[in-house]
């Protein structure tokens, strides 16, 4: 390095930095010049909190910094905007190894996987359903809820359910809930599940808006469903009133219990068809609704089971209403898996010492639910629910509440997603990490992206907005 002459001084070069920092992180840039002045280039030197930052991440930020400097210095004339931060080795990173999760799907539909596994455990308890007034729980085998769903599937065939049709379930939460769920999607039709307790404007907005063949209710009607066609079935998914005056067990025994085929659908089902449909608010308030495919929703069941490793031994409480999509996970991941559902009633939702105890009493092992039911139970239940598999998504996820699930549960999922892109997008184990529980990573055959306001992907670490895709 060069040295400076000062009478009566003795001047050494001293080394700076190892002391305190004024700022979190700062450049400190000089020029340098040659011995006869001409410039030479810059001199730099970065400060960083170590509170804050550690020396790798220092460097990165270090290099970035360098990486414009030479595009700058190399292209004067190129504008900000078209200079890129991100060094090969990190974009590849950002684009193709964190979204590395391509994946092969079951050839088959998710009815039939349904039908396959109904034919391998056919005893089994495929649901336990709170549906009775004196508050038992009513409990269908694989067999007898396939028989069940098959027969009401001839019948809504024979009423012109099929693919790119709509039926509308206006439901209490029963057995025959997930029977009617189950045999529409068997039609080929897709389902649109309505919450009776919504109002009834905007019921009618949704039923004139998806124009469903058919509204299938219980035995109290629903208010905002009386103009369109309905069958009513009773709590076992059978049945009960369809105009033709014919009684329950003559109409029931003239529906066959195999599994309906493409020959016997108005046309054959294709993994392209509807097989249900969400009304969210909309960014204006107004319901719109959000049609999902066959496709969409066996891509995220088979990311869900391959994540889960649900067995018949597993025992998934359903606690959502089934006008949220996050239903498609409490009802249909435990069926394609030989597990069982615990269909929770609406009252028990809402009263956390009556829900607490029904996972005490039906053996549950895992349960979905909002941050904000979970902050309930773990408050006032936290010891009935010891060794629970807990998956919480919906709203953000406190750092505090986050702490004591997992003081409390088996493991925490956290989960993230919008209707759009079928349930959830992203999931993430919920480790003792500080701050704010991370999304985790994409599922199966899906991808995020942060990007800039030019669409960019930004360095990791720093702020931009969410983008998905993939099946």
């Amino acid at each position: 390095s060069a040295t400076l002459d000062l009478p009566g001084l003795d001047v050494r070069p001293e080394e700076i930095g190892g002391g305190a920092v004024r700022f979190d992180l700062s450049f400190d840039l000089t020029e340098r010049f040659t011995a006869d002045g001409s410039p030479d280039g810059l001199d730099g030197v970065l400060d960083y909190s170590a509170d804050l930052f550690d020396e790798a991440t220092a460097r990165r930020i270090n290099e970035r910094l360098l990486r414009v400097l030479h595009a700058v210095a190399d292209d004067p004339d190129r504008s900000l905007g078209a200079i890129d931060v991100l060094g090969p080795q990190e974009r590849r990173r950002v684009l193709e190894e964190w979204n590395d999760t391509a994946g092969e799907l079951p050839s088959a539909t998710v009815v039939e996987l349904f039908a396959a596994q109904a034919a391998r455990t056919p005893d089994a308890c495929a649901l336990l359903a709170e549906d009775r007034a004196e508050g038992g729980l009513t409990e269908l085998t694989y067999a007898e809820l396939n028989g069940r769903a098959n027969r009401l599937a001839h019948r809504l065939i024979a009423a012109g359910a099929g693919p790119e049709r709509f039926v509308a379930l206006a439901l209490p939460r029963s057995t025959g809930l997930v029977v009617a769920m189950l045999a529409v999607l068997k039609t080929g039709a897709g389902y649109l599940p309505l919450d009776p307790d919504y109002p009834a404007d905007r019921i009618a907005h949704m039923l004139d808006d998806a124009r469903p063949v058919l509204v299938l209710t219980g035995d109290e009607a629903v208010p905002g469903t009386a103009s369109a066609p309905r069958l009513v079935l009773g709590p076992d998914g059978a049945v009960t009133a369809d105009g033709t005056g014919e009684a329950a067990e003559e109409a029931a025994a003239r529906w066959p219990a195999t599994d309906p085929a493409d020959t016997d659908r108005l046309s054959p089902l294709t993994p392209d068809h509807p097989a249900y449909v969400i009304y969210t608010s909309g960014s204006t308030g107004r319901p719109k609704g959000v049609v999902v495919p066959h496709a969409a929703l066996l891509n995220f069941l088979t990311a869900m089971g391959g994540r889960l490793t649900l067995t018949a031994a597993d025992r998934m409480l359903a606690v959502t209403t089934v006008a949220f999509d996050i239903h498609a996970l409490e009802i249909h991941a435990p069926l394609l898996a030989g597990a069982g559902v615990v269909l929770a009633a609406r009252s028990t939702v809402r009263d956390t010492g009556a829900l607490g105890a029904l996972v005490e009493r039906t053996g549950a092992t895992l349960m979905q639910a909002t941050p904000t039911l979970w902050q309930a139970l773990v408050t006032d239940r936290p010891e009935r629910l010891r060794g629970l598999r807990m998956l919480v998504g919906g709203e953000a996820l406190p750092p505090a509440l986050a702490a004591r699930m997992r003081g409390t549960g088996r493991d925490v999922t956290n989960l993230y997603g919008p209707t759009e892109t079928t349930v959830w997008s992203t999931a993430g184990t919920v480790t003792d990490r500080p701050g704010a529980p991370t999304i985790g990573r994409p599922v199966l055959n899906t991808r995020v992206y942060v990007l800039d306001g030019a669409l960019r992907p930004v360095a990791p670490g720093v702020v931009g907005e969410l983008y998905i895709a993939g099946a």
